[in-house]
Parts: structure tokens; C-alpha cells; sequence
């Protein structure tokens, strides 16, 4: 059966909800994002694009490039909202979708062309968004994930694109190499140094030739160029909450090492976050003593899938609610009031380095396991033994040595 990917992806999102409540700001440069020469470009209109502004850029180069720029942090509760109303109209249509992000979807149109024209039926979608919306929505249609989404970014702005079958080929050869989705600035820049500018030259070397240069990452690249990519259109699901506990086999009162216990509970919980591109707007912390005696206590923040600040908020509880010189039998973390966003939505707080630092560090965790790398303060709390919460918390640990020049574009 001939599958049928469709990618929609909200154009310039949160300039568009902006420009939605405040209609002023049509034609502008528009930048949203973090607070402060440290904070990092979310969304940005087309018109600050054309001065060079893009997303992920500290806001004190977008204020040089685009000095008369419309700088603004933004309402992420009514970016949540307006998502909401366009995976309603999606939910109401589709028979299978993802919500990747806040803003972008895939949808497994596969069998459909049996009843209907499955390019015309994702046009009429379209328009139902924008007429419930009032959105600027663009589409990439193909036979798998990766190319939709790559004609999508040929379909911007607000624009429609489908990769009739059997032309995947003829449409990649001639764009630039940097085009490939996961191709970064360094792999394009070395590629360049082996005279690959397009996609077709690309095609020209083996993958055993790809993988002596950058290993897996080249045999990647190589499937990539052939048009080779994943159908797989994972069920979207909304979790309401998302939580971890941990039991102790002999209770304990040491609070130092209760609070690594919630330093592993949060790290888990955070790349959990990201990984499902949700923010929390709440978190709470159990504590269960010896007598099994159990308290919770909840705190409402802005919404963040930032693992340090989310750190705080827990810590902040543990040591304003635990009863010093009580032993405790379990500890639990929940985060709670989720809503999408992801590293996008969670730039506001973060500033461009720890953006990038929680991007590489869950790369890492895909890649090589999630125990594999921890934070410096939880070292040995996932290999410690069970019946001896004062074990030697360094003689266990694994450690994932890793050097910043090591890291490959992800």
C-alpha cells in the first residue's frame, strides 16, 4: 500500500497569535521571545527573516540585525489556546496524527486515496483551519515524514506543496545539501570542504564513504539524500500529568541524599518533558515516612521544561515541607498542568546556551541510554544500592565521558 505522509506546520506561530490579538503589527518586524540581551528568538514574522533574525538567536544580535524590530516575550497561554483550536479541527478530520510541537503535525493519510484525492483532501483541511482560526497554516505532502515536511518548507508561507509519487528524487537532487532535515551548519560546511553542495552530489558517494567520514551519523545522511525516511505517524495522546516515585528498601532520614533522590526524579521527569514537547505548569513533591504517614504539597509556576528551574520549585518544597529527623519510606515528584511547547515555547526562559545544552544532553540520552549522563548532583543515585542508602555514591556510577567537540549536529 502506497503510504501517504501530510506535514502542516503553523506558519511564524507565535508573530501569528500576536498579530491575531494585536492587529497593528501587521507588516512589522515582529521578534517573540525571551526577556533581555540574554534571552533567545522563539518566533519571528517573515519581514525581521529578510534582515537575517532567526529563531534560536540571542535577542542581542537580533537587536543589531533588526534594530526597529517589534520585540516582545509574548502570551504562551494563548499560543496553547489557539494550538488547541487547530488540533481540535485536525482531531475532528484525521485518522491518525502527531503533534510534533506546539505548532506542527503529521498525518498518515495512507488507504485514503481509495475514496478520496488525498491532496484535495488535505487542502480542504487546510482551509478549515484558517477559516476557524484565522492562522496561517502550510503543507507538505509525500510518501514519507521527512519529505512532507521538506515540502512544506518549500510550500512557505502559507502555501501548500505535494511531491508528486515518484518524483522524490528529481525534487531533492537539485536543493542545497543543508536542506536534508538534521544536516547542521558544521556537517554542510564540511561537506562543502569535499566539494558536496547539493543534495545530488551528495548521492554520488557511497554510504561506506559517508560513515569513514562522520560514521553513523554519515550512513544517515546517505538514506536521507535517497529519500529514505520513517512513516511512522506516532497516535497523538494529551497526558494530563506525569509523575515518578521511588520506594526505599531501609528508610532514611539523610536529607542531603534525599534530596539527590528528587534531583533524579526531576532530571527523569524534565527529559520526559521535552522528549513529548510539553511544558509544566505545576509541580508537587510525596513524602511518605517510616509509619507510611503521607504528604503532598503542590506549587503552580510558569509553565517550563527548564530541568534547573524545575529543580528549584521541587527543592524549594522538600526543604520547606520535610520534617528534619523523620525517616522516610518513598519520595514522588508530579508535574502537572501540561500544556505543548517544548525547547520552542521554553526559550522564553531559557538563554540560547542552556537551550543548547539540554538539546545535546538529550541527544545523548537517546543515543546511548538515559542513564548514561546525569547531572553532576546526582551522581549515584541510579545505581546506589538499595539496602544501603549511605553506599559509596561514586564507587557505582557510570559516566558518559563526552567533549564538546565530540557532539555532532543534531
Amino acid at each position: 500500500m502506497q503510504p501517504y505522509i501530510l506535514h502542516m506546520d503553523l506558519d511564524s506561530f507565535f508573530v501569528s497569535v500576536e498579530r491575531l490579538l494585536d492587529p497593528s503589527l501587521n507588516g512589522k518586524p515582529v521578534i517573540v521571545g525571551g526577556v533581555g540581551d540574554r534571552g533567545v528568538v522563539s518566533s519571528c514574522s517573515y519581514e525581521a527573516r529578510s534582515m537575517g533574525v532567526r529563531s534560536a538567536m540571542s535577542f542581542k544580535k537580533a537587536r543589531q540585525l533588526c534594530p526597529n524590530g517589534v520585540y516582545m516575550q509574548g502570551h504562551m497561554s494563548e499560543y496553547s489556546k489557539y494550538s488547541k483550536m487547530v488540533t481540535d479541527v485536525i482531531a475532528e478530520r484525521a485518522p491518525l496524527f502527531e503533534k510534533a510541537s506546539i505548532d506542527e503535525f503529521y498525518i498518515d493519510l495512507t488507504g485514503m486515496d481509495k475514496y478520496n484525492n488525498v491532496y484535495d483532501w488535505a487542502t480542504q483541511l487546510r482551509q478549515a483551519i484558517i477559516a476557524q482560526t484565522g492562522l496561517p497554516i502550510s503543507f507538505g505532502l509525500s510518501i514519507n515524514k521527512m519529505l512532507a515536511k521538506m515540502a512544506t518548507n518549500e510550500a512557505k508561507p502559507n502555501g501548500q506543496y505535494m511531491i508528486p509519487l515518484g518524483t522524490e528524487q528529481q525534487f531533492l537532487d537539485p536543493l542545497p545539501v543543508g536542506r536534508i532535515p538534521f544536516c547542521g551548519e558544521k556537517t554542510e560546511k564540511f561537506l562543502h570542504t569535499k566539494g558536496v553542495k547539493t543534495i545530488y552530489d551528495l548521492r554520488q558517494f557511497s554510504a561506506d564513504a559517508l560513515q569513514h567520514w562522520m560514521g553513523q551519523s554519515g550512513i544517515d545522511l546517505w538514506h536521507r539524500a535517497h529519500g529514505k525516511a520513517s512513516v511512522n505517524v506516532q497516535p497523538y495522546h494529551d497526558p494530563k500529568s506525569m509523575s515518578s516515585e521511588r520506594t526505599f528498601h531501609k528508610d532514611s532520614q539523610d536529607k542531603e541524599w534525599l534530596k539527590k533522590v528528587f534531583i533524579s526524579l526531576v532530571e527523569k521527569l524534565a527529559f520526559e518533558l521535552r522528549d513529548e514537547r510539553k511544558l509544566a505548569g505545576c509541580v508537587a513533591i510525596k513524602i511518605r515516612y517510616k509509619n507510611f504517614e503521607t504528604h503532598t504539597k503542590q506549587l503552580s509556576i510558569k509553565p517550563t521544561a527548564n530541568s534547573k528551574l524545575l529543580l528549584e520549585k521541587v527543592l524549594y518544597l522538600f526543604n520547606d515541607f520535610y520534617e528534619v529527623g523523620r525517616d522516610v519510606r518513598l519520595l514522588g515528584v508530579r508535574f502537572s498542568s501540561l500544556e505543548e511547547g517544548g525547547y520552542q515555547a521554553d526559550m522564553f526562559q531559557d538563554t540560547e546556551k542552556e537551550m543548547k545544552l539540554y538539546k545535546a544532553i538529550d541527544s545523548l540520552k537517546v543515543k546511548h541510554g538515559k542513564s548514561k549522563i546525569v547531572l553532576a548532583q546526582n551522581l549515584g543515585t541510579e545505581t546506589i544500592k538499595r539496602n544501603d542508602p549511605k553506599a559509596d555514591l561514586n564507587k557505582e556510577v557510570k559516566l558518559l565521558a563526552t567533549k564538546n567537540k565530540k557532539f555532532r549536529d543534531v
